[in-house]
């Protein structure tokens, strides 16, 4: 697990409809004048730089992020912060995502065990508020919560190199949830042709959390193999998150067919 970059993905059809989503919660949480927490439980590295030789080698961030115009939403406020201060190639990962939108007094602990990823994440998000550590995001998630503020919301995106992580990362957001009823947990996985992730979804709808939303979005020009598509899952979503999921895709225009978004519960 230890070998995934995502510079190699920053960008693609899989991180809008990430970014957007959670861009869209994270405003909904902070439209209160309570603090927040943010636990991100495999941050990367941050920041991204679309010129570079990764993001170029797979053209994935042209086939995403080159497709579209900004357009008024938070997920355009973090991405054009970001340019602003590094330049016109610069991508936000969802920790600066987060770190764009949330306030002063909101905290961020932010995972990454990867130790290249790790060393750039710490280069790239050091500051006040936010809290980064070189550990198992598994383990960090269940150590770190529920944080201080109880408000919140937790990120769980894991790589799926390992096909057990399905099965094991609904187990953590579920366990997260039964140790932080405050916060919002939100789960992304791929879709696949042979369906793996059934072995996420199926622990978490037998059990049928509150506030639980699925969302999907599949890819415009998804390729002959592989991954054709992204999906959420939000447990305890606040209200108005669907409405919330469902501008996310559609700011994300002609990257996305026609998608799916479902209240389960």
């Amino acid at each position: 697990m230890l070998s995934y970059q995502h510079a190699y993905h920053a960008g693609g059809p899989a991180d809008l409809h990430k970014h957007a989503a959670l861009a869209g919660l994270l405003h909904l949480l902070t439209r209160k004048e309570r603090p927040i927490s943010y636990v991100e439980s495999h941050a990367g590295r941050g920041l991204y730089d679309l010129s570079d030789v990764a993001a170029l080698k797979t053209g994935e961030a042209m086939r995403g992020i080159g497709r579209l115009e900004p357009v008024p939403h938070p997920y355009w406020t973090a991405i054009e912060a970001a340019r602003a201060a590094h330049g016109p190639a610069a991508y936000p990962g969802s920790p600066a995502i987060a770190r764009a939108l949330l306030r002063p007094g909101d905290r961020l602990h932010l995972m990454e065990l990867h130790p290249a990823e790790h060393a750039a994440l710490a280069a790239s998000m050091a500051g006040d508020g936010v809290s980064i550590h070189k550990r198992d995001g598994h383990e960090g998630l269940r150590a770190l919560t529920p944080p201080d503020p109880r408000r919140g919301l937790a990120l769980i995106d894991p790589s799926y190199e390992v096909k057990t992580e399905y099965l094991d990362t609904a187990l953590l957001a579920l366990e997260v949830f039964g140790r932080w009823p405050e916060g919002v947990t939100l789960i992304w996985y791929p879709l696949l042709p042979d369906n793996r992730h059934e072995a996420l979804l199926g622990p978490i709808l037998a059990v049928n959390p509150k506030g639980l939303i699925r969302d999907e979005a599949i890819f415009a020009e998804a390729p002959a193999r592989g991954m054709f598509g992204s999906g959420l899952v939000a447990i305890n979503a606040p209200y108005g998150a669907e409405d919330a999921l469902a501008e996310a895709r559609a700011i994300c225009g002609p990257v996305f067919a026609p998608s799916r978004a479902a209240r389960v519960a």
